[in-house]
């Protein structure tokens, strides 16, 4: 069975279901030292350009987000994975 390609508008709902929750309850794993916790837990370095989210262990950057008018940019790669709880039923929208 082959399988077809899609676009990245494929993963919208998905993303949408995700994103509606509070991630800093979200539980991350640093890629550099493997220590694991919630998003709460690592240090913040906020400045005009964005927010930096640094491992409260090793002090690695595992999360950079930069906002402006109308967009945002999300930079996971300092983590491993990021486990979020999703709830079984999603507030109304």
């Amino acid at each position: 069975m082959t399988q077809s390609r899609l676009d990245g508008s494929a993963l919208a709902g998905n993303l949408s279901d995700i994103f509606r929750v509070d991630i800093t309850g979200a539980f991350g794993q640093c890629t550099h030292c493997k220590n694991g916790g919630p998003v709460a837990e690592t240090w913040v370095f906020a400045s005009a350009a964005g927010m930096v989210a640094r491992c409260p262990v090793c002090a690695e950057v595992v999360l950079r987000l930069v906002r402006d008018a109308g967009r945002a940019w999300l930079d996971l790669s300092g983590l491993d994975c990021l486990q979020i709880a999703i709830p079984d039923d999603p507030p109304p929208a």
